[in-house]
């Protein structure tokens, strides 16, 4: 899977196809995850009878909050990535038995959408906690301060540990005095925490700087919209809005997805480059599928999201979500959750992996 990520992120053709790959994969999975094989069981296909990827099952995404998902025992973990809590409700886990994989992938399309092949130092301001340990998102933050940062600043941004403005304004005018470009990345609520922290202050940051927001307000006291969230970044950090990239990712997956805004204003992409439009990577795909069916509806027309990421060898390669959106052009946009209950086909797709589970 690494070889794959590796050819398609340099242009060279990998030694599989994706959907050879992806079959080997599930294959694997319906031998070595006990709620995969239920699944299975119950819909009547396999892998290894020669079905195509998008004709079997995918793991409802609610599974991994009710049943472990993973291709070894818990005594080979190495990370247990867990959903937010929001809610008393449980939170869904992604068991890795090795977090290389995991790297690769998160790597390489940050790569793509953020940081391109840029020799120029880069400053990392991280509005997150130091140690999350079982936060995917944290995980990735620190990779990439790790991989393309020549510095970087955490910024405490909660609702019980504020950000303070002080805090933030120096190294700002810091990453200013310098002329280093710098990054800014975090939760779009802990870019909120941040904004109402400066009171409508400016702090420029030196050309060349970009900001990464990911994440909803689910939970949340208050909301502000992708537009305006976006609008305030950019005024406040002196930004273009096509600097303020925003990222679309799952706990359950191990791959991201980006709006290309930013690569659009370097020249370096045309197609799927708009504000609320998300690129997967190669190793991706990414399809709208219908609510009672769960077979993919026309291009462009709305549904509910599946995902197929091959990075997830260890658990489910395929998974259902109840989040709408719209497929076209090589991008995802994003529609909101289902309204209520769960839609008629992830609720029989998950009585069908809970049943003698």
């Amino acid at each position: 899977m690494r070889s794959f990520i590796e050819a398609s992120v340099s242009g060279r053709v990998p030694a599989e196809s994706f959907d050879e790959l992806g079959v080997a994969i599930l294959t694997y999975q319906a031998e070595h995850v006990p709620a995969y094989q239920r699944l299975l069981a119950r819909s009547g296909r396999h892998p290894a009878d020669g079905a195509d990827i998008r004709a079997l099952p995918a793991m409802p995404s609610e599974a991994f909050r009710l049943a472990r998902i993973a291709a070894h025992p818990p005594s080979d973990d190495v990370v247990v990535f867990r959903t937010s809590g929001t809610t008393a409700a449980a939170r869904g886990e992604q068991a890795l038995s090795t977090t290389a994989t995991y790297e690769c992938s998160v790597i390489a399309w940050g790569r793509w959408a953020l940081f391109f092949d840029e020799p120029k130092p880069l400053g990392a301001i991280l509005l997150a906690p130091r140690d999350n340990p079982d936060s995917s998102l944290h995980f990735m933050l620190q990779r990439f301060a790790a991989r393309f940062a020549s510095s970087t600043h955490y910024m405490q941004t909660t609702a019980t540990s504020p950000i303070g403005a002080s805090a933030l304004e120096r190294v700002c005018e810091g990453a200013w005095r310098a002329g280093v470009p710098a990054i800014i990345m975090g939760t779009s609520f802990a870019f909120v925490h941040a904004l109402d922290a400066l009171g409508g202050r400016k702090l420029p940051l030196p050309r060349a700087s970009r900001a990464m927001h990911t994440g909803g307000f689910k939970g949340r006291s208050r909301e502000v919209s992708p537009s305006a969230l976006r609008s305030q970044i950019a005024q406040t950090f002196a930004l273009s809005e096509n600097a303020v990239v925003g990222e679309y990712g799952m706990t359950e997956l191990s791959s991201q997805r980006y709006e290309a805004t930013l690569r659009a204003e370097q020249g370096l992409e045309m197609s799927s480059a708009r504000q609320g439009v998300f690129v997967p990577p190669p190793w991706m795909r990414v399809v709208a599928v219908d609510p009672e069916s769960l077979l993919p509806v026309a291009p462009g027309e709305p549904g509910i999201l599946r995902f197929e990421d091959l990075a997830n060898v260890d658990g489910a390669l395929a998974i259902q979500t109840a989040d709408r959106g719209r497929c076209s052009g090589g991008g995802v946009e994003l529609m909101g959750r289902s309204p209520g209950a769960l839609p008629r086909g992830c609720s029989l797709a998950l009585e069908d992996l809970l049943e003698n589970g």
